[in-house]
């Protein structure tokens, strides 16, 4: 199956739309070169399926020397060098040769040796190989008599471009990178090659790997190379089986469709690892084992300090409280997510105080989706530009799979502004996060959960409808009867029996403010007190320990976060009191208004 990044490429080339290409995302990956061959890296298949009879490819690679496919090529190469440089060509050699026999052939002899010096040291000198190959583009669009000198197009294939032109700042560039850098922008940027009829085409992970000098020049153009599809990945999967050993056959789970649809996220080096190792130990191929492989690769993709998969083991039957929240979960959000394309939402922002139950609830929800859920860690790198490449590898994975849910914690820390205040890495990571949100394509497969105390701190940007604003939620501390539900919980392992109605209102004021997390703490606390003592608690023992605990002193900045959640809510049904008047959330915001003067955040 041809790739669809082949014919984008191509089509750049053959209109001349640039000169200059840049391919770019799963640059390291195998690809089907639809011959004996079979599977091969990505500069092999540019090669089988670009040496066609217009086109004279050249192939340079960091390990190597400046190469062409075949000696008729190299010939052809070294006849265009020695044509401009000794300024005749074949007729006009003869002749001169005749007038002038000894000076002519020194003269070609020296264009030789320096042609066949200059292809000798590219190898280990990568800025010699970019000189080179820049001068023989100026050799082979010289004309000679009104006609170009090498009527065949060159195309020069570089790998690993990132290596011979790092994005580092200027100071930290050794002399040779410098060099580099100006040797191509020169070449790209010569009127004269843009305007002729040769091709560079430079392979490298991501563009901004490259160095900005060169990434930002308007004409060159980028076409990604994307993760394999599903087609792509039981077309591998089909061709694999028919190259086993005699004697051998891969079995695996469910269909060939079925595995290859579950393999969503690997890569075909990946692929191969996988049905390598099951062939070889003569087992079948688990669907427990494939979902591990897919985990384990996209965490070596992105970095374990990226991202993480969880598998919450909780669910929404184990929440104690939040009865109004759990109805809405289960009967308005989960349904909406389980939906396809435009219908589905893209994602939803959680806020409320610290302590208030907010990640609890909604691990939850990510078990109840029985989604793929990613948690989003952090996409920032301390390594120069290495967040750029990090946010592409996570779309690259997020557009094969089929759905996932990402969950982000603390999401004001993990996406800043876009505002003047913001650095530039942390405005484009955010620039590039909101475009994936209402990305249409993404729509009904991708889901984001942004989990905050401080729902404020959130952009504007994220926080309006067709992203996450389209339904924030808050978790507030529990009231009524979700606080008596709490107050049972929390005695339950240390309390044998029904509380009375006496000692349920004893307990009810002594924990008037708390949050989810102070009851499980308590709860804790009994439960250890229980196992030290041997026995149950006696209620005066319970209510004893709860009354000498004393909070710590946030309450006002509790109370500041829960005032943004209730004026950032965007479901009436989802407030204490559905039916809040204008009134009541001014007064909300002048009571916020009052703790900000006081420096409550």
């Amino acid at each position: 199956m041809p790739q669809g990044f082949l014919k984008r490429a191509g089509r750049i080339l053959n209109s001349g739309q640039s000169r200059a290409l840049l391919l770019t995302g799963n640059v390291y990956d195998l690809f089907g070169s639809g011959n004996s061959d079979g599977y091969v890296p990505l500069l092999d298949y540019l090669i089988a399926k670009w040496n066609l009879p217009e086109y004279l490819v050249v192939i340079y690679e960091l390990n190597g020397r400046v190469r062409f496919l075949n000696k008729s090529d190299e010939d052809a190469a070294e006849h265009t060098w020695l044509r401009h440089k000794v300024g005749l060509d074949g007729n006009e050699i003869d002749i001169q040769r005749m007038l002038k026999p000894g000076e002519t052939d020194a003269r070609l002899d020296a264009a030789r040796e320096v042609y066949s010096d200059s292809i000798r040291k590219t190898l280990g000198n990568p800025s010699l190989a970019l000189e080179f190959l820049r001068q023989l583009c100026v050799a082979a669009r010289a004309e000679f008599d009104g006609e170009r000198n090498l009527q065949r197009k060159l195309l020069i294939l570089v790998e690993s471009a990132d290596l011979l032109i790092p994005d580092t700042a200027i100071s930290s560039l050794s002399e040779g990178d410098r060099r580099r850098i100006s040797i191509l922008h020169d070449w790209l940027s010569d009127p004269g090659y843009l305007n002729g009829e040769d091709s560079v085409v430079l392979l490298v992970e991501s563009r901004s790997l490259l160095h900005h000098r060169i990434a930002r020049l308007p004409q060159v153009l980028e076409v990604e190379v994307p993760a394999p599809d599903q087609v792509q990945r039981e077309e591998f999967v089909r061709w694999f089986k028919q190259h086993e050993p005699d004697g051998q056959e891969l079995k695996h789970w469910g269909t060939e469709a079925e595995f290859a649809k579950l393999t969503a996220g690997l890569s075909v080096h990946a692929l191969m690892q996988l049905l390598k190792g099951a062939r070889h130990e003569k087992r079948e191929i688990t669907q427990d084992e494939i979902i591990g492989k897919v985990e384990e690769f996209i965490q070596s993709q992105l970095g374990e300090e990226t991202v993480e998969f969880k598998k919450p083991s909780h669910r929404l039957d184990d929440l104690v409280g939040f009865r109004g929240l759990k109805t809405f979960l289960r009967d308005e959000l989960i349904p909406r997510f389980q939906l396809e394309g435009s219908q589905s939402l893209s994602g939803a922002a959680v806020g409320g105080p610290v302590g208030g139950g907010k990640t609890f609830v909604f691990e939850a929800v990510a078990a109840e989706t029985d989604m793929v859920v990613l948690v989003l860690k952090s996409i920032r790198s301390k390594w120069f530009g290495e967040t750029d490449v990090i946010f592409e590898r996570l779309r690259r994975v997020l557009n094969t799979l089929s759905k996932v849910l990402i969950f982000i914690d603390e999401a004001d820390t993990q996406l800043g502004g876009v505002g003047e205040g913001a650095h530039d890495t942390e405005r484009r990571l955010t620039g590039k996060i909101q475009a994936m949100m209402s990305d249409p394509t993404l729509r009904g497969r991708v889901f984001w959960l942004l989990v905050t105390a401080r729902i404020h701190l959130l952009s504007p940007d994220l926080r309006r409808p067709g992203r996450v604003g389209d339904l924030i939620i808050p978790v507030l501390d529990p009231e009524e009867g979700d606080r008596e539900e709490f107050v049972r919980w929390m005695v339950k392992p240390v309390w044998d029996g029904e509380l009375s109605m006496p000692q349920l209102a004893d307990l009810q004021v002594a924990t008037f403010d708390y949050s989810a997390a102070a009851f499980a703490s308590i709860r804790s606390e009994l439960t250890a007190k229980r196992t030290m003592k041997g026995a149950s608690l006696e209620f005066v023992e319970i209510l004893s320990l709860i009354r000498d605990h004393l909070s710590p002193a946030i309450r006002e900045t509790r109370r500041f976060q829960t005032l943004q959640a209730l004026l950032n809510c965007t479901r009436r049904s989802l407030l204490p009191n559905p039916d809040v008047t204008d009134d009541e959330r001014m007064r909300w915001q002048q009571e916020l208004d009052e703790l900000g003067r006081r420096g409550v955040s």
